[in-house]
């Protein structure tokens, strides 16, 4: 997999896939995986925060637990090579170099009930 990578950009990872497709394979990790999270719930404003930083071509979820012990996701931004970023460097309003700390994205919020695409899909779960 991480030769894979390495043989493209790292912006081109994924692709879009068929609703079905995606439904299908939803379902066949809910299957195996019944007392499993059924997903998580990610705002477009981390999102973005995190795309935006200098170098981002990317993300990467990492499965983690939060404080309470619960399952979450931890989503860093991930430059061209595929490294994760850590810090960059910017140039502050006084001119100097300044390194920053990345941002590291958590809180998502765990799928519990609503309406989804999946169940639009014919009711899979």
């Amino acid at each position: 997999m991480q030769t894979e990578l390495l043989q493209k950009e790292f912006k081109t990872v994924g692709e879009a896939i068929s609703h079905e497709l995606g439904a299908q394979m939803v379902k066949d990790y809910q299957v195996a995986n019944p007392n499993d999270v059924k997903g998580y719930n990610i705002g477009r404003n981390i999102l973005e925060q995190i795309l935006a930083q200098p170098g981002c071509e990317g993300m990467r979820f990492y499965n983690a637990y939060n404080e309470q012990g619960k399952k979450t996701l931890v989503y860093v931004a991930v430059d061209a090579a595929g490294n994760d970023i850590a810090k960059y460097s910017i140039v502050s309003t006084t001119g100097q170099l300044v390194t920053m700390d990345a941002l590291v994205g958590d809180r998502a919020g765990q799928i519990d009930g609503g309406f989804s695409i999946w169940e639009w899909l014919g009711g899979l779960f």
